[in-house]
This record gives C-alpha cells, sequence and structure tokens, in this order.
C-alpha cells in the first residue's frame, strides 16, 4: 500500500467517523483518535455490508455512517465505563 493509499483511508475514516458522531445525539466523550479507528473500520464493514446489496456510492455511504453511529454508540458505553 502506497502513502497516498494510507492517507485516504485516514481521510475516509475521519470522515466517516466524524459523520458517524454527527448522527448519534448529544455529546460523546470519547477522544478524536478513537474517532478515526472507529471511522476506518466502519468504513471497511460498512462498503463489505453494503456490496451485498448495492453498488450505488450513496447507499453504501449511508451504511457506512450508520455502521459508524453504531460503533460510536457502544464505544462511547464502554469508553465511559472504564473511565
Amino acid at each position: 500500500m502506497e502513502i497516498t493509499g494510507i492517507i485516504s483511508a485516514l481521510v475516509v475514516g475521519l470522515i466517516i467517523g466524524a459523520l458517524g458522531r454527527l448522527v448519534v445525539p448529544g455529546k460523546q466523550a470519547i477522544p478524536i483518535w478513537l474517532t478515526l479507528i472507529l471511522g476506518i473500520r466502519a468504513a471497511f464493514v460498512g462498503g463489505a455490508i453494503a456490496a451485498v446489496f448495492t453498488t450505488f456510492w450513496l447507499l453504501v455511504l449511508i451504511v457506512q455512517v450508520l455502521v459508524a453511529a453504531a460503533a460510536v454508540v457502544l464505544a462511547e458505553k464502554l469508553y465511559t465505563r472504564g473511565a
């Protein structure tokens, strides 16, 4: 993987993670680095789930954001419980 691919994955992960945080109401008590990791994972998992049904980019994005939102809710519960 080239450096541009890594940078692209980080940017897409940050965008998907931020959109996932925006979908969840209220203030989340998780750090930005955790949002980035959740966003990267949600981009891959959501893309794989959406690929089963469609390849239309908007539907893929919606599934990725929903997966990120679910991951943010779960991570917030686990992160705040441990703090």
